[in-house]
């Protein structure tokens, strides 16, 4: 039970990281000098939510948040190909 109480108060310390890391990246998102910049904190932003989502499975007892989590990183790394294939051929002059 110790164990517990100390995954707990510790998930619960790592929340408030957690939001304020989420709107550094929303500001990235909305004032970033260049569209990789954007590109970057959107990455970040999905990858940290996944985390986050890990985080809160844990804390609520509930497995299929990790599943949403795993689903969620998949698809932004599924972005992050489908940019760099984009920025790549645009670089190209294709």
């Amino acid at each position: 039970m110790v164990i517990e109480a100390l995954v707990t108060s510790v998930l619960t310390v790592l929340i408030p990281i957690y939001l304020v890391s989420f709107l550094l990246y929303v500001v990235r998102v909305v004032k970033g000098p260049t569209i990789p910049d954007r590109v970057l904190a959107v990455d970040s932003l999905g990858y940290d939510l996944a985390a986050f989502m890990v985080v809160l499975s844990i804390l609520l007892k509930s497995p299929l948040m990790v599943v949403s989590g795993l689903a969620l990183a998949l698809w932004v790394y599924a972005f992050d190909i489908y940019i760099a294939k984009y920025l790549e051929a645009k670089e190209m002059g294709e």
